[in-house]
């Protein structure tokens, strides 16, 4: 019998409740220039940077008397601390997360070293994610048992180098090897 891992989950985390397929983990590195060709960040709603709040869009006859950040585009207006600002100010430097959400695929990067498959076209079976990511499946852990309680979506072939994922892929769709 195979090491199919612990599920921290519980059966209730990282899980597509509507199908009960597992949400799949992978490294950024196991994939290759795949991702970072296609992944998008995204850097949230725009914030004043003197108080946090959220800001409306600038208009000249609204906000006249606002401060003015010096060399500002005047992009935003913050009326709780009456500050003008453009977009550069707006946002972080750094990106909250990347995505990618397109073809079947739901897909997330939140820190630096792991992707979330949210949703995919695609499954395999692999062991439990340590609690880090209580309930999902990681990916780099194939099993070879197929155990719908493993069943975690994943990326397909074209997503790694040389076409060739590094677990068996099946479809959603049918339930077959692709």
């Amino acid at each position: 019998m195979e090491n199919k891992g612990i599920d921290y989950g519980n059966g209730i985390t990282n899980i597509d409740e509507k199908t009960g397929i597992r949400y799949g983990v992978i490294p950024h590195s196991a994939i290759g220039s795949a991702w970072y060709d296609e992944s998008e960040a995204e850097y949230g709603d725009p914030t004043c940077p003197n108080c946090g709040n959220a800001p409306s869009n600038y208009d000249n006859e609204i906000h006249d008397g606002y401060e003015i950040e010096k060399y500002s585009m005047a992009e935003y207006a913050c009326e709780n601390c009456e500050y003008i600002f453009d977009g550069e100010q707006a946002y972080p430097e750094e990106p909250l997360y990347f995505w990618y959400n397109s073809n079947g695929y739901v897909i997330k990067q939140t820190d630096e070293v792991d992707i979330f498959v949210l949703k995919s076209p695609y499954f395999t079976y692999g062991q439990f994610c340590s609690q880090c990511a209580p309930g999902a499946i990681y990916l780099e852990n194939p099993i070879k048992e197929k155990d719908d309680n493993n069943k975690g979506y994943c990326l397909g072939h074209g997503w790694f180098e040389g076409e060739k994922a590094p677990y068996p892929v099946y479809s959603v769709e049918t339930g077959r090897l692709v």
